[in-house]
């Protein structure tokens, strides 16, 4: 019988069901989250003595030895189904080759799949987990800033179909999301900026203190890796540490209520109204951090217009995009592109605009009365004001590349030197804990969500062995440029 509260009343016709269903996942913090020190991953497959890991190839080149080990110390035998994943890749075969992958290791109703990986290998695995049985428990260890700081909040899992981003998809919570941030020891600058953004997002429409914290530590946080670089000075890494914790319990607080987007007026839409068409229309596309920073800064601008922030605020928006090399406009952002964007999110949310714009800093409000005259002026003046920024407004390594697309693998001497920085972070930080917890999310009958500290577990060891499994992929079409950490240095 099913615990979960619902009712059915008779009508005159037939039935009314109401049902409500509990909605109940952790999130923990913890540096070193594959050092074998560190039990609680392994705890989580104590009772299966085996695990299914989804990775991104690229995650696999440089931390698979480490996960290897990890899961051998624990006794945990372990399969590994390796994919060259990014938005070109964000497919439905993709998505296929996961369920194969599932089917031959014979997954069980309630054991978890392991996916490690960036926002796009934990959308693509999310949703073959929704898929499989219509309901595969999945636990998330993202190793990007975007998957870390945005693509962890979200239950959200889908792939792209057609010419669409994620078309097909569903709603679908990881039973726990382990946030180990020495991921970003090894991780391009360019990746680093390109996640920056969506802190930008939460901080600019729902949380001054964050924003104040980023405004004042912009370029250290960037350069080095949210501090967890060599050389990072521990006011910096605290810095960091207290941003991201910050900016996810924010982020949560806002969509556990609203999980499944029923209500449409969302403050974490920011940046989202029309960048969708941003990623789409140049012929190389722009990476989600620098189509989402020009949505916001035009809005930001469209908001200065109505007066719902000053000039000084205006500018300070603008500056901070600025300082971290995000985009603020792009060539082909013109009053065409404003106007099918604006009608192609009209669709998506139920013919309103809904565009979340800054009312002041660290608050939201949500226009629906804009016309196209009035849109389009904000975008003359925007380009206007753009000519006073460097490189009128576009931003540094903009778009995406062989990491982003998935086509390509590092090469062997970039492998090399970024598992020594990889073995390195987990060296440094053996005892494992960020902030002493993890955030637990309980969303009730899909209304009131909350968080709170819970202490982690230990975990016991079973048997050991390794098999791996190779998913397809494509190998054509980009290059790949090192500039990320070597031994958590520049490389």
């Amino acid at each position: 019988m099913s615990d979960l509260t619902a009712t059915v009343i008779p009508t005159k016709n037939g039935f009314h069901v109401d049902g409500y269903e509990k909605i109940s996942y952790d999130f923990t913090f913890l540096d070193g989250v594959f050092n074998p020190e560190n039990r609680q991953l392994a705890e989580c497959y104590k009772r299966w003595g085996r695990v299914l890991a989804v990775t991104d190839l690229n995650v696999y080149n440089v931390y698979g030895k480490q996960i290897e080990k990890y899961f051998q110390h624990h006794g945990l035998e372990l399969k590994v189904h390796k994919t060259k994943i990014g938005e070109k890749a964000k497919t439905i075969p993709t998505f296929l080759s996961i369920v194969d992958s599932m089917t031959e290791f014979g997954i069980y109703r309630k054991e978890p799949v392991l996916v490690v990986g960036g926002g796009l290998v934990t959308d693509v695995a999310g949703f073959a987990c929704a898929a499989y049985r219509r309901n595969t428990n999945f636990i998330r260890v993202p190793t990007t800033v975007i998957g870390l700081i945005d693509a962890s909040v979200s239950i959200k899992v889908a792939v792209n179909y057609g010419n669409y981003k994620n078309r097909l998809g569903a709603y679908h919570a990881p039973i726990h999301t382990f946030l180990d941030f020495t991921f970003l020891r090894t991780l391009p600058t360019a990746q680093i900026r390109n996640g920056f953004a969506e802190l930008i997002k939460i901080s600019t429409c729902s949380h001054l203190p964050t924003f104040e914290l980023l405004d004042k530590y912009c370029e250290e946080i960037i350069e080095t890796g949210f501090g967890r670089t060599d050389g990072a000075s521990q006011e910096v890494h605290d810095a960091a540490d207290k941003i991201n914790y910050e900016g996810i319990y924010e982020m949560l607080k806002l969509e556990t209520p609203n999980l499944h987007e029923i209500g449409l007026d969302r403050v974490i839409a920011y940046g989202h109204t029309w960048s969708p068409m941003h990623e789409l229309i140049p012929e190389t596309p722009l990476r989600h951090g620098h189509a989402i920073s020009i949505d916001m800064a035009y809005s930001a601008t469209l908001a200065n217009n109505r007066k719902l922030i000053g000039d000084e605020e205006h500018r300070r928006i603008l500056s901070l995009f600025s300082r971290a090399g995000l985009s603020m406009d792009h060539p082909q952002f013109d009053e065409d592109i404003l106007d099918k964007a604006t009608a192609a999110i009209l669709k998506t949310r139920d013919g309103k605009l809904r565009a979340a714009v800054p009312s002041p800093i660290g608050k939201c409000t949500f226009l629906n009365d804009v016309e196209a005259a009035e849109l389009n002026e904000a975008l003359r003046r925007h380009k206007e004001l753009m000519k006073e920024y460097p490189r009128n407004g576009e931003g540094l390594e903009a778009y995406v590349d062989a990491s982003d697309t998935g086509y390509t693998e590092n090469n062997s001497a970039e492998t090399e030197a970024v598992e020594v920085a990889a073995e390195k972070a987990g060296i440094l930080n053996g005892n494992g804990h960020v902030h002493g917890g993890s955030l637990q999310v309980d969303n009730d009958d899909g209304i009131n969500g909350h968080a709170n500290l819970v202490d982690g577990v230990n975990g016991t060891n079973g048997t050991n062995g390794i098999e791996e499994s190779m998913a397809n992929g494509h190998s054509e079409g980009l290059t790949n440029g090192v500039n990320g950490y070597t031994n958590g240095a520049r490389a």
